[in-house]
């Protein structure tokens, strides 16, 4: 059967590479809507608890992975030469920066020189990894045509860029808009086709150039405006102003004007990361993007900020130096309700205050030990305490990172010591701020 009839009628099996926060919901929303689905993963941590039927991601439940493996729906494997029994292919694996602040497409490019191995023609292969325009027509298709095959004819290569946003109750995978778009007419037509039997919205776009465009214009958007507001933050601090109450006051104009909110530093897979593979392909065409690098370095700072109002307001409130100080951080996670830890900026506030001196500990209710992790392997497997073993003297400061739903925040002002909260976290719930500082 042909690929178009086999992705009509759902004969067709999808192969999802890289089963993490973007890819096993993926997985599971494509076999719940009738394709049979395998899952590729090198990590044979997440075989094994897929093994027992027990899900790693929140947006995943248990027994959606139980059902769909006894029906057959959905499997798993590590083994990357069952590719060729996929007429879809779809990569979701990580598009990281390496240490300069570049984009690193290592697994990107090792995972499309798996499937050149592997593919038999008439397959679909689609990338949904953030990266700059232009990754699927120059990097994807010089090497999927390596294999033998010619692109357009045997192999179709779209783009279709993920939207995930882990601890969201009101969006999940099927109900979000999906962004596709083909190298050319037959694998437009061909992703829309795949896309529209698994979630409820496709928008089609004209070109794989655009739809790489449009997600990394999203996360810049969001980038630019946070690091607008942690500027604002610093300037009305100054000023006594609570920056909090103007956003609040702001967000009552019913046209003109969107929140967004200051905080520690920026966390998760995209925004932190995304809008530097745009400055670094803006260089090939010698375009300047003042406006990006000013929003990551303002966005990359406030870690620094944070702990150097910790240190003064430990040094004001006890006359310790940060140095002898026992520091409580609450909330280790990159945003509330989730225990994703991709980029958190509790981490690097962690490693500031660890380089410091100061004794530290943390509470997540989401994240019993901190996982391993590219960066921070000093503190791999390192335990959040238990929040019914804090008492009053035990801490010099509680620094809110992470405001967590979940976190009994009478209970910290109960500790006796400053609450430095950069989530306004205290003053959301209607409790005292005596003795709390938004930083």
């Amino acid at each position: 059967m042909s690929l178009r009839g086999a992705l009509t009628n759902k004969t067709a099996r999808l192969g999802v590479i890289g089963l993490g926060y973007v890819g096993l919901p993926l997985a599971v929303t494509a076999a719940q809507r009738g394709f049979a689905v395998t899952g590729f993963d090198i990590d044979q941590t997440k075989m094994a608890r897929l093994d027992a039927h027990d899900s790693y991601i929140g947006a995943v439940a248990n027994d959606d992975i139980k059902v769909l493996s006894e029906t057959g729906k959905l499997d798993w494997t590590t083994d990357l030469a069952r590719l060729a029994e996929c007429q879809a292919i779809l990569i979701c694996v990580p598009t990281p920066l390496t240490k300069q602040r570049e984009p690193d497409l290592s697994f990107v490019t090792a995972t499309t020189r798996e499937i050149a191995r592997h593919i038999r023609p008439d397959t679909l292969v689609v990338l949904e990894s953030t990266t700059y325009p232009g990754t699927t027509e120059e990097v994807l298709a010089p090497i999927l045509a390596e294999s033998g095959l010619k692109l357009g004819e045997d192999i179709f290569l779209g783009f279709s860029p993920e939207r995930e946003d882990p601890g969201n109750a009101r969006y999940n995978t099927s109900s979000i808009p999906k962004i596709v778009a083909g190298s050319g007419e037959e694998a437009g037509q061909l992703i829309e086709l795949l896309y529209a039997e698994i979630v409820d919205q496709v928008v089609r776009v004209s070109t794989t150039q655009t739809a790489e465009a449009v997600k990394i214009t999203e996360n810049i958007f969001r980038a630019v405006n946070i690091a607008l507001v942690n500027e604002l933050k610093l300037v009305y601090d100054r000023m006594g102003i609570d920056v909090w109450e103007v956003i609040d006051g702001a967000a009552t104009k019913p046209f003109g004007f969107m929140p967004f909110y200051p905080g520690p530093g920026l966390g998760g897979h995209c925004i932190p990361i995304d809008p530097f593979y745009l400055t670094w392909k803006a260089r090939e065409y010698d375009v300047p993007t003042r406006f990006i690098e000013l929003a990551g370095e303002i966005n990359t700072s406030m870690p620094d900020h944070v702990i150097d109002r910790v240190r003064e307001i430990v040094d004001r409130e006890t006359g310790k130096g940060l140095s002898r100080a026992r520091i409580l951080l609450v909330g280790i996670a990159y945003k509330k309700n989730v225990s994703d830890m991709r980029e958190s900026p509790a981490m690097r506030l962690l490693e500031l205050l660890d380089a410091a001196g100061a004794e530290t500990a943390y509470i997540d209710p989401h994240v019993p030990e901190i996982p391993p992790m590219r960066e921070y392997r000093q503190f791999t497997a390192y335990p959040a305490l238990e929040p019914a073993s804090l008492a009053p003297g035990q801490f010099d400061a509680v620094l809110i990172a992470t405001d967590h739903d979940a976190v009994d925040y009478a209970g910290l002002l109960e500790l006796g010591c400053p609450v430095i909260d950069t989530r306004n976290a205290i003053a959301r719930r209607g409790l005292s701020m005596e003795r709390v500082i938004k930083v």
